[in-house]
């Protein structure tokens, strides 16, 4: 993988293809990410990549993660792997480990992944119905980070089995550990200690996919 300043040269580069003329600068690679530039100032010292905010920016400025991160033209990735992953990653959907968000929707964007760096991300085998969405709030740390990004396979559907899922409810959105209790409710429960299971009628629940990997803010 590349380092920090690496990839911020390249980012450079691409934001002053949209200005040119206009030499660029990191508080305006901060600005197009969507951190403050007294943030990204730190994360640059520290050499802490802001990956979910950079797959964002490659998501919509149609820009292959595989060549920002690893160097490698998707053309020869296609030779090597075989294959990419086109994966619709819903930006502006929030899966809350807090309170409720909306559901999927149609308003998502598409970003394609190897299937090295899938693998990486959430093992073998790889899902054939995978989704990608953000997750807000704290409750489901330390597991999730408020703010990473979780891969859902929509075919595992199972909450009997262990694991983290999305669920749609009544109130929205959520992302949280499920149990089918012997009275027939289901609860829904956080990592964080601090937040206690929201307990709801089965009809009031849908599991729309269990959670298989995710990409943190680091």
């Amino acid at each position: 993988m590349l380092e920090f300043n690496e990839i911020l040269e390249r980012l450079k580069d691409i934001i002053s293809s949209k200005k040119i003329g206009k030499q660029v600068y990191d508080k305006d690679v901060a600005i197009e990410l969507g951190i403050s530039p007294a943030t990204f100032t730190t994360m640059k010292k520290r050499g802490s990549i802001p990956y979910k905010d950079i797959m964002a920016f490659c998501a919509k400025n149609k820009i292959s993660i595989n060549w920002l991160f690893f160097d490698q033209p998707a053309e020869m990735l296609i030779e090597e792997t075989g294959k990419f992953f086109r994966i619709r990653y819903f930006a502006n959907l929030r899966a809350s480990a807090g309170g409720g968000a909306d559901v999927f929707d149609e308003d998502y964007e598409y970003i394609e992944l190897s299937k090295n760096m899938l693998e990486e991300i959430i093992g073998m085998p790889i899902p054939k119905h995978i989704d990608a969405i953000r997750v807000t709030g704290e409750s489901m740390e330390p597991t999730l980070e408020d703010g990473s990004i979780v891969f859902v396979d929509r075919d595992s559907r199972d909450s009997s089995r262990d694991g983290i899922f999305i669920v749609s409810t009544t109130n929205g959105l959520f992302i949280k550990r499920v149990r089918e209790r012997v009275d027939g409710k289901v609860e829904l429960i956080s990592d964080n200690r601090l937040y206690t299971p929201e307990i709801l009628n089965s009809d009031e629940v849908s599991i729309v996919g269990r959670v298989v990997g995710s990409m943190e803010s680091l």
